[in-house]
């Protein structure tokens, strides 16, 4: 009979990081909707979290919410968004994936379209990392 009660608590806990993930998802995919970058980023990353983007593969993995905010002010400074379309968020455990297409343009390198499968790890919950692959 315990036996069977510790699986009740453990499916329990599981569902409960499943809710949590789900959340944080869904509320990062209404904040890039949104084009509210920044937010998204102070509002669901934590303090010491990391990025792998293959745009800068030449360098490290960023890591720092203070470095990725900074990376991403600086994306914004030049870049003039035209469109940005989102999927549904995938959710698996403490992963959860959406893919992001995006029209924008720079100064430097005119119009452009990006599409992208990001893939972010929750826990405690705040994403402590996502990754990023380019179509």
């Amino acid at each position: 009979m315990r036996k069977n009660h510790h699986k009740i608590i453990i499916l329990q806990w599981s569902y409960l990081i499943m809710y949590t993930t789900y959340e944080i998802a869904n509320r990062l995919t209404e904040l890039l909707g949104e084009q509210k970058f920044v937010q998204a980023y102070e509002e669901l990353f934590i303090e010491d979290a990391v990025s792998i983007d293959p745009i800068y593969a030449d360098n490290p993995p960023l890591k720092g919410l203070k470095n990725l905010v900074n990376r991403e002010k600086q994306f914004l400074s030049r870049a003039n968004i035209h469109q940005i379309s989102l999927s549904e968020p995938l959710v698996s455990g403490s992963y959860f994936t959406v893919s992001l297409s995006m029209d924008f343009s720079t100064a430097d390198q005119g119009r452009k379209q990006l599409t992208e499968l990001c893939i972010y790890k929750v826990a405690d919950g705040k994403i402590i990392s996502q990754q990023f692959f380019i179509g």
